[in-house]
């Protein structure tokens, strides 16, 4: 007896040793996956393009921004979902503008380690104000995003993201040819949170 286990634990370390995770990698998101994240940053109002007048200044200072959103993973880099935003910035003038942009959002993300980048793209609709004036039109936001995966729940970063805002009246423009159509061009720096489930 003492012989045979001798000779069994010989054969034991002999044995080649292989694992079924072999020439597969492990991913931090599958199919299902969801997250939502929160965001607060700033919106710095870059300028106004006219057709007629060419780059117009903003005439509007530094804004505070907050953002809600939610993703769903159809793969392990690839996302879709939605997104609410809020925007106010103040005029030279001492009057406040707000806009609004909600829409679909689709992205790519790339993973390193516990670092995740996701690139995405907003496309959507935004009302704003300003003054006694409004207006609803089209909205779209392109954004680049650094987190770090802090655990198996919450992940935080940075974004920054170029808001573009047409304003497609369709009015004719007094003593000018042409239409009176303004697109307006911000900058976001976010935080975010991001809850993953």
């Amino acid at each position: 007896m003492i012989s045979a286990q001798e000779e069994d634990e010989e054969d034991d370390e002999n044995i080649p040793i292989s694992s079924d995770w072999s020439g597969s990698s492990a991913t931090m998101y599958t199919r299902g996956d969801q997250i939502f994240t929160i965001s607060l940053g700033l919106v710095k109002p870059l300028f106004f393009a006219d057709q007629e007048k060419g780059y117009l200044d903003s005439n509007m200072r530094l804004g505070g921004m907050g953002a809600l959103g939610y993703s769903y993973f159809l793969s392990p880099r690839l996302f879709i979902g939605g997104e609410l935003n809020g925007m106010f910035a103040s005029t030279i003038g001492e009057n406040m503008y707000f806009i609004v942009p909600i829409g679909f959002r689709i992205g790519y993300q790339f993973v390193f380690r516990r670092f995740e980048f996701p690139l995405a793209l907003m496309v959507g609709f935004a009302p704003q104000s300003h003054h006694n004036r409004s207006y609803f039109g089209f909205f779209a936001k392109p954004t680049a995003s650094a987190f770090f995966r802090l655990n198996s729940d919450w992940s935080f970063g940075l974004n920054s993201s170029f808001w573009w805002a047409p304003q497609w009246t369709g009015k004719e423009r007094d003593l000018h040819s042409g239409n009176v159509n303004i697109h307006g061009f911000f900058l976001e720096f976010s935080l975010s949170a991001r809850y993953h489930f």
